[in-house]
């Protein structure tokens, strides 16, 4: 009877296991089931002499209610997250963000949340769980600025924007946050 249940606890233990292993990189806006998508930076295309600039032209409501003008951000350098609160890949990457928000504030960085599908009193409520030190906006709703920064279809997606305006990378997905802090570094 014991060697009967330690297998079924094994073959649970591995079940999990496998599952946890195969946990989403990025979340499946339309159908809210979660799937694995490859990151892809924002390169020029081939014999281009420069990369891709970041439309930086619209206004979105904070958590407050207040306009932000993300055009007022130009000049600076920048990591913009497209995330929202029931993404578990979201979820792992914000703290890092918090992190990264105080250690490149020297450097002039700017780190912009941009959630897709969340009203604000859910957003205001997750930052203080989280204890977010950077901006929330509410993108609830923004079909324009999804489809404009690629973020339609399947988050997290972050874009890291030079201060010249200039796309250092665009990112679907998890990734590591040894690779942001690499891509941070070659911003500055």
């Amino acid at each position: 009877m014991r060697a009967r249940w330690w297998t079924n606890r094994w073959w649970s233990a591995l079940a999990v296991a496998a599952v946890i292993a195969a946990s989403p990189a990025a979340c499946d806006r339309n159908t809210t089931y979660e799937k694995a998508a490859e990151g892809v930076a924002a390169e020029a295309a081939p014999g281009a002499t420069a990369k891709p600039v970041a439309n930086l032209d619209f206004v979105l409501k904070n958590i407050e209610g207040q306009d932000v003008r993300l055009a007022d951000l130009k000049g600076k350098p920048l990591l913009i997250n497209f995330w929202a609160t029931w993404c578990v890949p979201c979820k792992a990457e914000i703290p890092w963000f918090a992190e990264f928000a105080d250690a490149y504030k020297a450097k002039g960085l700017t780190v912009v949340g941009i959630s897709v599908d969340d009203p604000p009193e859910d957003i205001k409520a997750f930052a203080t769980e989280f204890k977010v030190n950077y901006p929330m906006l509410v993108g609830r709703d923004r079909a324009d600025i999804a489809k404009a920064f690629d973020a339609e279809q399947v988050i997290p997606v972050s874009w890291l924007v030079r201060a010249d305006g200039s796309v250092q990378a665009k990112v679907t997905g998890i990734h590591p946050k040894t690779w942001f802090e690499q891509q941070l570094q070659e911003m500055f």
